[in-house]
This record gives C-alpha cells, structure tokens and sequence, in this order.
C-alpha cells in the first residue's frame, strides 16, 4: 500500500462525525426494541425484528469502515419513512416515539454524509 493511501489518524471533525452517527445508531436501536417490545407494541412485538439490520452497523462506524457509512446513510431512510408513516398513523406515544425515530434517522443521515464527505476530500487531497 503507498503511503498516500495508508489510513492515518482521523481529524477532530471525522471523530465527531463518527461519535454522532455511533451514538445516534445506538439510540436507535434502543428506541425500537423498547418501543415494539415495552412502550407501545405493534402485534406481539414482532416488528422488534426492524432492528436486525442496524445491529451491524456499529461495529463497521466504530472501526471507519467507509462501506458501514455508505450503506447506513441509504438504508436510514427505511426507517425515517417508517416513522413518518407511522406518526401520521398513530396517536399517543406511538407517535412521540416515531417522531423520535425520524429524528435520529435525519441525524444518522447527516452524520454518515459527513463523514464520507470528509473521508473523500481527505483522500483527493492526499
């Protein structure tokens, strides 16, 4: 590998891109699982099962892995659409917590785009 391309450490703005999407993701994750299983269950809590996929991604955002950046700022929308629906949908703390849903997904979203937005012009410079 040339040196140009050798991972270096990440600037103070890549940390805090990273930190944001980390801790938005977990918060996330434990807004749908208390959310179906506890606060206001869907069914027999059943749709728990939308958190599978968010249960890789904090290993991959931890380690800067630029594909977990990638994929998680597209597949975020599946779960911002879902809360938008459903807090058309629903009425009481449903709806609180799908506006909570739509708001870590808009901050995942911003998080993720930052941080490949930094990672890519880090690299066309060096």
């Amino acid at each position: 590998m040339s040196p140009a391309l050798e991972r270096t450490e990440p600037s103070a703005a890549e940390r805090l891109s990273r930190n944001l999407a980390l801790g938005a993701t977990m918060a996330l994750i434990l807004l749908c699982l208390a959310w179906e299983l506890w606060l206001a269950p869907t069914g027999r809590g059943t749709l728990a099962v939308k958190v599978l996929p968010l249960l890789a991604a904090p290993f991959g955002l931890w380690r800067y892995r630029m594909y977990t950046y990638r994929w998680l700022a597209l597949a975020i929308w599946l779960y911002v659409l879902e809360g938008l629906v459903r807090s058309t949908s629903e009425g009481g703390l449903g709806q609180w917590l799908s506006l909570g849903e739509v708001a870590l997904g808009a901050v995942i979203f911003t998080a993720c785009t930052a941080q490949i937005r930094q990672r890519l012009a880090a690299a066309k410079v060096a």
